[in-house]
């Protein structure tokens, strides 16, 4: 399915925005956050290779989305496909209950601190739309520690032909800046600024429809 240029334009807007800019430095630990999309588990595994860590932790239990697709869960589907590019089963830590961001950061942490794992840096691997919302609520729930963002060299035309689905893909952006906007309040992450020609482009596609990964207004308690 084709959108028009219109929507795209916007959609690249957001796009854009979520991409924090980072360039990847050696950490303590680099850990892959869960989700449908294997390229997370490709990515950590390559900057495993390249020394940016010596240790990976794969985080995140199953969804609607990914309970066919990885029946074992995504933590350990991530694992599966990162020995099978190298990345050797001793340096990989699983952790497998995790059903959103929070819990990907507050039980990876858990898990490291409960192995000993002293951990100064994070490199937090997550969709390239995800890359802020990993951040700031990485940020937030672990302070003391420096995070740096990473997630596969995409352009969002190259991510929407992998995903096959562009109607879903903006859904998506919409739905992870909805959460940069409102999860500040509730103290799930840090806040960040926004800039008004990325709410402008987010409402417009709001009021175009593209609204099946917005949290409902019942339950933001509004």
């Amino acid at each position: 399915m084709t959108l028009p240029d219109v929507v795209m334009k916007d959609a690249q807007l957001l796009w854009d925005y979520q991409l924090m800019g980072q360039s990847p430095r050696p950490c303590s630990v680099a850990i892959g956050l869960g989700s449908h999309d294997l390229s997370v588990a490709d990515v950590t595994a390559e900057l495993y290779r390249r020394g940016m860590a010596p240790l990976v932790v794969f985080t995140g239990a199953t969804s609607l989305t990914t309970r066919e697709r990885m029946p074992r869960g995504e933590a350990e589907h991530y694992r599966q496909r990162a020995i099978e590019l190298g990345v050797p089963r001793n340096a990989i830590l699983v952790e497998p209950r995790a059903r959103n961001t929070g819990e990907n950061i507050r039980f990876s942490r858990a898990l490291l601190e409960e192995q000993g794992i002293p951990v100064t840096s994070v490199l937090l691997v997550s969709k390239p739309y995800e890359e802020r919302r990993a951040y700031a609520t990485a940020r937030k729930l672990w302070p003391n520690v420096e995070v740096v963002s990473a997630s596969s060299p995409m352009t969002l035309t190259d991510y929407v032909d992998s995903i096959g689905d562009a109607r879903l893909v903006v859904d998506m952006l919409v739905g992870a800046l909805q959460r940069l906007l409102i999860y500040p309040a509730q103290g799930f992450m840090i806040s960040q600024e926004v800039p008004q020609e990325v709410r402008d482009g987010y409402e417009r596609l709001r009021a175009q429809g593209f609204t099946s990964r917005l949290i409902p207004d019942a339950a933001l308690g509004e």
